[in-house]
């Protein structure tokens, strides 16, 4: 199998198995389930972390001195989002709640560490 569709349903994979535990998580402590866009969070880090694996495996012969420097721009791109899409949300009220805080940056980590490791995979290559 191709290394950007095995990196894709390995993602979602993990992605879907960690959105379980979140909600369970939120379930048990009797919080909103799907409040504070919970679900967008994980859905445009899905889609950046593949777009951002994609564009570096796709790079990775031309670019090969300049794919640190692309990947960093990755994760900038990724706060971008966050700034633009969640910040003025999550800080209506004035303050970054805990559960704000999580429902952005719990799927954040899992796809950065995931990330890596695809990078980190099809570079030893």
């Amino acid at each position: 199998m191709n290394t950007f569709p095995k990196f894709s349903l390995a993602l979602l994979a993990v992605l879907l198995a960690v959105f379980g535990i979140h909600l369970g998580l939120l379930y048990l402590l009797e919080k909103p389930l799907f409040d504070n866009k919970i679900l967008a969070a994980y859905l445009i880090n899905y889609f950046l972390a593949i777009f951002i694996y994609l564009m570096l495996y796709l790079l990775k012969e031309k670019m090969t001195a300049h794919l640190g420097f692309l990947y960093m721009g990755g994760s900038f791109v990724k706060f971008i989002f966050f700034f633009i899409f969640f910040y003025p949300a999550y800080k209506m009220d004035g303050t970054l709640s805990s559960l704000e805080f999580g429902a952005f940056f719990i799927p954040y980590v899992f796809c950065l560490i995931f990330e890596t490791l695809g990078v980190i995979n099809f570079l030893k290559k």
